[in-house]
């Protein structure tokens, strides 16, 4: 028989060694954990309903502000108004201002966004804005989250339909739970290698509808920007199905003020600087061309004037397109993306109560006929602080909201 073996020194020694190691494993583990540096509470009921206006308001005041320096727009969703500040997006009371909700990271956020009644907050890690959670607009419950490689910087939109996430190397398209439908240009890792169409190409500009994303590219290989319209939910997100992709040779492909406007489910609007006279030929006006749903141009319509490029704004409201100049705001035909009307000396994007469109202006709102853009009715207003920012305007029940200076503004 086999004499017991007997616990040496060295074993004591390589037990408590592994334990300690496995100790110090599940405190890394934990605090690289998504749940860690998370702060999420909800609210106790869903937000109370709040019911449409039915007329405009006589006058305006200032009735409370809050801080809202993640954002790139006035966010309102379900029944409550969010503000994102300091690694912190909250849902708010319209009237009151009061926190309804909060949801917070120890992590910068880099954008917020809301559509399919949630709110859509990301974050950066050591994998760029690679940190996306969906939350439910009345409670701020978290419905789904994602991660994955991005940008440093990306600008979050949506069509309705889409989410498109935009940085200046790759994109990607999501869908109403947060799954990639599609990524397009660089690829840190790719499953299967040599899917995509191009490498080393900058993604300077974007817009996407349900059955078009549309794509400005400045590659290596090409003398001026290139235009590529693609499926937004190719059969493999990893593999892009591209419908056309043309280098653009009007005057003005190569100027890095050139950008796509907006997308329909076959037009694809870009906006053209103005271009000086040469030697060889007369300067041209700045222009918007339509494009087909291949990437072909198919019409021309001059501007009367250039737009400001670091202020231009478009805003969807509905099947509407609006879009802010940085002086004026020129409404968009859902049909064919011409130009057909404008509002001069705006000083900021729309919003739509009692059927009309609130328009930002310098001694307050006019609501104007989504027509005809004719003014209808003038609402008074004095603003707190403002410094001629860009004003995005918004709409929840009977208040109005202006983000402007890093604040959302509400006013009754």
């Amino acid at each position: 028989m086999l004499a017991p073996e007997r616990r040496t020194r060295a074993d004591i020694f390589a037990a408590a060694a592994i334990a300690v190691i496995l100790v110090v494993a599940a405190i890394v583990v934990w605090a690289r954990a998504d749940a860690t540096g998370t702060d999420s509470v909800t609210a106790a009921s869903p937000a109370p309903t709040v019911t449409a206006a039915t007329q405009l308001p006589a006058t305006l005041g200032e009735v409370w502000h809050a801080a809202d320096t993640a954002g790139r727009r006035a966010l309102t969703s379900g029944n409550v108004v969010v503000t994102g500040d300091d690694g912190t997006v909250s849902g708010r009371d319209p009237v009151t201002g009061e926190q309804l909700w909060w949801y917070r990271r120890d992590m910068p956020l880099c954008a917020v966004e809301s559509q399919f009644g949630t709110v859509i907050a990301t974050y950066r890690d050591q994998r760029g804005c690679s940190q996306t959670a969906m939350l439910e607009s009345d409670t701020g419950a978290r419905k789904v989250a994602r991660s994955s490689y991005m940008d440093d910087d990306i600008r979050v939109t949506g069509d309705g339909t889409y989410l498109l996430a935009l940085g200046p190397d790759r994109l990607e398209m999501w869908r109403s739970d947060l799954v990639r439908t599609l990524e397009f240009g660089y690829v840190d890792a790719p499953v299967n290698p040599n899917t995509q169409p191009r490498s080393g190409c900058a993604l300077t500009s974007a817009a996407s509808s349900s059955a078009r994303l549309s794509v400005l590219e400045r590659c290596p290989a090409d003398m001026t920007a290139r235009l590529t319209v693609l499926n937004p939910a190719p059969k493999e997100s990893t593999n892009p199905e591209e419908y056309g992709s043309r280098v653009l040779t009007a005057p003005g492909a190569d100027s890095p003020e050139l950008r796509v406007l907006a997308v329909s489910d076959n037009k694809t609007a870009v906006y053209y600087p103005a271009t000086p006279a040469t030697a060889t030929g007369l300067g041209l006006p700045a222009r918007i061309a339509v494009h087909d749903g291949t990437g072909n141009e198919i019409a021309v319509h001059q501007l009367a004037a250039p737009w400001n490029p670091r202020t231009t704004t478009v805003t969807r409201l509905g099947s509407a397109i609006y879009v802010f100049t940085g002086d004026s705001l020129i409404a968009l035909s859902a049909n064919t993306l011409q130009p057909v009307w404008t509002v001069r000396d705006a000083l900021g994007t729309p919003a739509l109560m009692a059927g009309r469109l609130l328009v930002p202006v310098a001694d307050g709102l006019i609501a104007v006929d989504t027509a005809n853009g004719e003014t209808v009715a003038r609402i008074p207003l004095q603003r707190t602080d403002y410094q001629g920012d860009t004003i995005s305007t918004a709409v929840l029940g009977t208040t109005v909201f202006e983000r402007r200076g890093g604040q959302l503004y509400a006013l009754g």
